[in-house]
């Protein structure tokens, strides 16, 4: 017989069967309230108000324009990643040379395209042939050129800091263990340190990529055919810009979705075995 105590048994006494309550806080409770009111008037004003005009949205959500310029601005933003993340990982690796001048011209270039908006950066590639006039230089530096351009070199200022944070977030030990074996250092690089360094790099890259997804946009200043411009050639002949600014932003909002779903998987890839509580069995 467990003994008793007051009336209740051991397990009892010690607070085992006790069920904690969150104690209930009004401001809280109003809080909420707030909250569903405001969603409640958002809802309504999305349907009653007929100058968002959800029948041209539907309409125009699957226009051959807007169709093409959803993959004019995922070619870009495809583009100018990869373009970025190989340019970033050559600067990060330049920061962190033992050479002062490799460094110091890393430094610079991470500072000025870091510094500067990528709105002037923009302008400026596509302007470039003012500064050489009668070179052939208008006929090469396009607007899609410029776009990509200007999208990379400021992206590659960007992934540079979150790759040499990657590479320098790993143990030196790991380094000096591979040099012991013999192995170059671009080995080294590339099949010990970068690999695991990647748990760290991926999730503000992921971030980046949905950024610059969004920056895109910005082409649309170039006359870039983006997604953004072509709902502008749109509203700008049919005079409907709030269901054409909808359309773009629905658009917008499926593909950072759909980036937002593989970025977990990535995550979820590289961050094998980081959990301290995996594989421990439940008590």
């Amino acid at each position: 017989m467990p003994s008793q105590v007051a009336g209740l048994s051991t397990a009892e006494a010690d607070g085992d069967d006790l069920v904690v309550v969150a104690r209930r806080s009004p401001l809280r409770a109003m809080g909420m309230v707030v909250v569903v009111a405001l969603a409640a008037l958002l809802v309504y004003t999305l349907v009653t108000n007929p100058r968002f005009e959800w029948a041209v949205v539907a309409r125009y959500f699957t226009a051959e324009a807007v169709f093409e310029g959803v993959l004019l601005t995922l070619q870009l933003t495809a583009l100018a990643m990869i373009g970025g993340i190989v340019l970033g990982v050559i600067l990060a690796v330049m920061r962190l040379s033992k050479s002062v001048l490799l460094s110091r011209c890393a430094w610079t270039y991470i500072w000025f395209f870091r510094g500067t908006p990528l709105m002037i950066q923009l302008i400026f590639w596509f302007n470039l042939s003012a500064l050489f006039p009668g070179t052939g230089v208008n006929a090469l530096i396009t607007p899609y050129v410029a776009a990509l351009l200007g999208l990379t070199l400021n992206e590659a200022a960007y992934l540079a800091e979150i790759v040499r944070g990657g590479l320098l977030g790993v143990d030196r030990g790991q380094t000096e263990a591979a040099q012991a074996l013999g192995i170059g250092r671009g080995r080294i690089l590339l099949g010990v340190v970068l690999p695991q360094a990647m748990r760290v790099i991926v999730p503000p890259t992921a971030n980046q990529t949905v950024a610059m997804l969004k920056n895109t946009s910005l082409v649309s200043v170039l006359g870039v055919a983006d997604l953004l411009h072509s709902a502008q050639i749109i509203y700008s002949r049919t005079f409907q810009t709030i269901p054409l600014l909808i359309v773009a932003s629905l658009w917008y909002l499926v593909i950072t979705t759909v980036l937002g779903v593989g970025q977990h998987y990535v995550e979820k890839y590289y961050g094998r075995g980081s959990d301290p509580l995996a594989g421990q069995e439940a008590a």
